[in-house]
């Protein structure tokens, strides 16, 4: 898989966890522990789309 097609997965998961939120949210009864482990997975998707977008530099020479 390249690193383009990784990185448009990933995307893709994170959106459809920000659509899950909002879906969650909304809900009357929000799932506190659901919502929580929903955002944690987010922000780790996030964390390793910024890390795919900018590597380090000793990453980039090669």
């Amino acid at each position: 898989m390249s690193v383009e097609s990784h990185l448009s997965e990933l995307v893709r998961r994170h959106q459809a966890i920000e659509q899950a939120i909002m879906a969650e949210e909304a809900h009357p009864a929000t799932d506190e522990l659901k919502l929580h482990e929903l955002k944690r997975k987010k922000l780790s998707l996030k964390d390793e789309i910024e890390r795919l977008k900018h590597p380090p530099l000793e990453e980039t020479r090669h």
